[in-house]
């Protein structure tokens, strides 16, 4: 009898995830026989997607737009998913039950601690998502009290402060536009698409100590790119690879081989045409 299991990526858009590059790489380097894909789940079509799983599923990376959308289908969350208010990880135990995870928060702030081991106390997050709060979270674990989320309009930033507003350190959170004055903090954080990162908003950002930006594709982004020597840049697949081993060990129960899932993403991303 075969030991192959399966686990995947979900969410809309999906093609360019690097997610199978990451985690194949990893079964690879330990010699599993597994197989992890990719799969076009657009919203409101998670509950059937799940419904249609057997029994040699173990794992799914849970991407935009189903963070949020899967916490009515689980049978547990664990603290860190339920402080975010977001899933990244679904575990599918043997025994049937679906356990909602989030390891965008503790890979977060391991990417940012890989990076600079500088005290950070106040922030500005670009967006206000599910990746935002997960990563505002991340920033609180690591000492941050204040932090600015800045959004087109308030209103699509609302359950990130919320969930921001909980952590049990009281972080101070206000409310901004993206077109504010330039960022005054110690890291700014952008989970915008790389088309919204006008030149007056990257502007806004040159000084900041600590620019941590979320998207690995496309790279570099116009706000990645503006960061000169000075300043310490956290990468999107910083945090990708990060959460990533925190997935592969959860999904396998062993532990994730870091350096070889970040040197496939990085020749992945390298490669020409699509990742």
């Amino acid at each position: 009898m075969s030991s192959a299991r399966r686990c995947g990526v979900l969410g809309d858009p999906i093609a360019h995830s690097l997610s199978p590059v990451l985690h194949r790489a990893g079964y690879a380097a330990l010699g599993l026989d597994w197989a992890y894909d990719a799969h076009r789940v657009p919203s409101g079509g998670l509950e059937e997607f799940l419904g249609g799983l057997d029994d040699t599923w173990r794992g799914l990376s849970l991407t935009m737009p189903l963070k949020r959308e899967v916490l009515p289908l689980v049978d547990r969350l664990t603290d860190r998913a339920r402080l975010a208010g977001a899933v990244n990880t679904l575990l599918l135990e043997e025994a049937g039950e679906r356990v909602g995870d989030n390891t965008d928060l503790p890979g977060a702030a391991a990417a940012i601690r890989e990076r600079t081991t500088m005290p950070l106390s106040s922030a500005a997050i670009l967006g206000g998502g599910a990746t935002a709060g997960s990563v505002g979270l991340a920033l609180a674990d690591l000492g941050v009290t204040s932090i600015e989320v800045r959004v087109r309009e308030a209103s699509r930033a609302a359950g990130t402060v919320e969930v921001l507003r909980t952590h049990a350190a009281g972080v101070d959170v206000r409310v901004t536009t993206l077109d504010g004055e330039p960022v005054r903090a110690d890291v700014v954080v952008s989970t915008i698409p790389a088309a919204a990162q006008m030149p007056d908003l990257v502007d806004a950002c040159r000084g900041v100590p600590v620019v941590f930006e979320a998207l690995y594709d496309p790279w570099p982004t116009p706000l990645a790119a503006s960061v000169t020597g000075e300043q310490v840049l956290v990468s999107g697949l910083d945090l990708l690879v990060h959460q990533a081993a925190l997935q592969f060990s959860l999904f396998t129960g062993v532990q994730a081989p870091l350096e070889e899932m970040r040197e496939a993403g990085r020749r992945a991303l390298a490669a020409p045409g699509p990742a």
